[in-house]
């Protein structure tokens, strides 16, 4: 927003708005003392909160650019992004930048300009839940909070998946990643091809960016956007997760990321370099593994497609103990079904996302975990296929079981090795 300093001068020149704050820096020693720490964090927090916008330190109230000191700007942005992280919840990640604007007499002087974009989240500061309104800030009503609550969740009429990602542009999603939806037979522009898609959508001043389902599956590194879109996969040595800190009992551990059909393949690379293996000579030499790499193909898939991304701060954990596997996906269950009903119904909180990966396919040489070409299977047999060949493995049957309403857990039992 003012991408350049004639527009943010031209901008200055008119005052605070809506999308602009202006403050004067003071420093007392090496310490920040104006602005406060928590007055700063309720104002980026309320542009987050409503449209964005762009917060200048080093003007005052009456439009004078009185700069900041050189050898003090490295301590200002220190200030500002560390506010950023511990003042306000779920933290905000501003664009911060460093550039000389024109005092009234003509000298180029240092400010730092905080762009804030409008957040997927909603955002609470030391002042509470705020938005901007003109040039003011002000705390939500309880009715506008929870309004605001329902429209930036899964359960508003354009989905999660469907919102575009403010910040985001096309250039953050990489050209074969998103190539392979492409048919074939259709020759589509790129923009074309993504809106097709649901990859991109247009924000509120009509230039198209990348949708939440976008940077999940086009993008290198999609916590860029949403930080808690990985898979946390730790392997431990016994059956019990032990005290914090020792480390003996834990064997491997891997935080999973990138496009979430690699972090579906990768996870079952975990897994599989990390369970136990015996080998049986009954019927011919043959391998016997704890966990059936099918099952843990269907859940992992089930995971990262019907995960609840709009919880800020909440990954997938996959845990892997010498007697039984766990996954926890956050988010409670969609709609009206119900732990029980889970292998007899369908019911997708991301269409968007569950849609390309239904078009995704597997790599030849992962073509083992799945059986067949696709990442996902619309005909919605996962969930049978976890419990049935887990059980015939094992000997007992899988279980799910909601935590706290608020995240899903699925233990497969490990087959007993002799």
């Amino acid at each position: 927003m003012f991408d350049n300093p004639v527009d943010l001068m031209e901008k200055i020149r008119l005052g605070e708005d809506t999308f602009l704050e202006l403050k004067e820096v003071r420093f007392a020693g090496n310490r920040v003392t104006s602005p406060h720490r928590d007055s700063l964090a309720n104002e980026l927090a309320a542009f987050a909160n409503s449209h964005g916008g762009v917060c200048v330190l080093g003007v005052d109230d009456s439009r004078e650019v009185l700069g900041v000191a050189l050898d003090r700007l490295d301590v200002l942005e220190d200030f500002v992004r560390e506010l950023c992280v511990s003042s306000v919840t779920p933290a905000l990640a501003p664009i911060i930048e460093r550039l000389r604007l024109p005092s009234s007499t003509g000298e180029m002087l240092p400010v730092i300009k905080i762009d804030v974009p409008r957040s997927l989240f909603i955002h609470k500061s030391p002042g509470g839940y705020l938005h901007r309104i003109g040039s003011a800030k002000r705390e939500m009503a309880p009715d506008y909070l929870a309004r605001m609550f329902q429209q930036r969740s899964q359960a508003r009429i354009i989905r999660f998946d469907e919102q575009f990602v403010p910040g985001s542009t096309l250039d953050d999603l990489q050209t074969e990643l998103c190539q392979r939806f492409a048919s074939p037979r259709v020759n589509d522009s790129r923009e074309v091809l993504l809106d097709k898609l649901a990859m991109a959508r247009l924000d509120t001043d009509g230039v198209l960016r990348p949708t939440v389902a976008g940077v999940l599956m086009a993008s290198q590194d999609p916590r860029r956007w949403l930080p808690n879109a990985f898979i946390q996969a730790v392997a431990y040595r016994g059956t019990e997760v032990m005290p914090q800190g020792d480390l003996a009992y834990q064997i491997d551990a891997q935080d999973i990321s990138g496009p979430l059909d690699q972090q579906v393949l990768a996870a079952c690379q975990f897994v599989k370099k990390n369970m136990r293996v015996a080998a049986s000579k009954s019927e011919g030499r043959h391998d016997l593994a704890q966990f059936d790499l099918t099952a843990l193909f269907e859940a992992l898939v089930n995971a990262v497609a019907h995960r609840d991304y709009a919880i800020h701060g909440a990954k997938i954990r996959l845990r892997l103990f010498s007697d039984r596997l766990e996954l926890y996906s956050p988010g409670s269950i969609p709609n009206t079904m119900t732990v029980d009903s889970l292998p007899y119904r369908q019911a997708a909180r991301n269409e968007e996302i569950t849609s390309l990966l239904a078009k995704c396919g597997v790599p030849d040489q992962d073509r083992g975990f799945s059986g067949r070409g696709a990442m996902m299977d619309k005909r919605g047999e996962g969930v049978q296929i976890i419990l049935d060949n887990s059980e015939r493995l094992a000997g007992v049957r899988p279980s799910y079981r909601l935590v706290d309403e608020s995240e899903l857990l699925l233990v497969i039992p490990a087959a007993l090795l002799t």
